[in-house]
């Protein structure tokens, strides 16, 4: 078999979904290219967003994009239709980009499946979401370091995750997540300890803080490490587990305990 010259160039996946709400939960505008597809099933209650990305995974170069805007008092739920993976690269980073905008009275559940990292992955993620006015988001981001059942331990794996969410243009809620080799060496308790997947649940809406107290009583799964706060109109949940199964069952659980209806059926549980 001939060997690829030394400047060959690996073809990329480049992907771009937009879906726009006007009021009334109406569909408004509905883009797509590349790898990055829209779909939106018939389902019970509110328009529901399934996102997909028909590259199957993500490597260097890779460039992913979901965008939604949201007119006043539509209630939009957004998810993808599988786990997302991010696959080994020769260096170069990956990059997804999620953004919102969610009018004054609208709401947002933002509620993907799992991002799974592979050994030797590098992805760089940021998701923005930009409430107006009383406007609220319920935002769920998951991530499995390897596959459990495969009995794989990420030595190599990079991530940087960055969030943020504002309110009539000034930030309310930002972080950033930085995963390393030098991070997935350690077994400090102040990071990850032996939890191999992990959860962030925020509920940002003036009135959060009325959740903590049933969100905290749903926090009970046996095999998770967990725990909520509540402040200036934000309810945080972080999760911790050794697998991504009993954590996907506390993030179902919490979730309940944010909203009304069924998650979607994309999440098979």
């Amino acid at each position: 078999m001939l060997a690829a010259p030394a400047d060959f160039s690996m073809q990329r996946a480049h992907g771009r979904a937009f879906v726009a709400f006007a009021a009334g939960n109406r569909l408004a505008d509905l883009a797509q290219r590349g790898s990055a597809k829209a779909m939106l099933p018939r389902v019970s209650g509110g328009p529901e967003v399934v996102f997909l990305n028909t590259s199957g995974g993500l490597t260097d170069g890779d460039r992913l994009g979901y965008h939604l805007e949201i007119a006043t008092d539509c209630q939009i739920v957004a998810t993808t239709q599988t786990a997302e993976r991010a696959y080994a690269s020769r260096g170069a980073a990956a990059h997804a980009e999620v953004s919102a905008q969610v009018a004054h009275g609208a709401r947002l559940d933002w509620l993907p499946q799992e991002t799974i990292l592979f050994e030797d992955s590098h992805l760089q993620r940021a998701t923005t979401i930009h409430l107006a006015g009383d406007a609220a988001c319920l935002l769920v981001e998951s991530v499995v370091l390897g596959r459990h059942a495969m009995g794989e331990s990420l030595q190599r794996a990079r991530l940087t995750d960055r969030r943020l969410v504002t309110r009539d243009g000034r930030p309310i809620w930002a972080e950033t997540l930085q995963i390393t080799p030098d991070f997935l060496s350690s077994a400090n308790a102040a990071l990850l300890g032996d939890a191999r997947a992990f959860a962030v649940i925020a509920w940002i809406t003036p009135q959060a803080e009325d959740a903590l107290v049933p969100l905290r009583a749903a926090l009970t799964h046996p095999d998770c490490h967990a725990a909520a706060s509540a402040w200036d109109g934000k309810c945080i949940a972080r999760i911790l587990a050794r697998d991504s199964w009993p954590l996907k069952q506390q993030i179902a659980t919490a979730l309940a305990a944010l909203r009304q209806g069924p998650l979607p059926r994309v999440w098979q549980l």
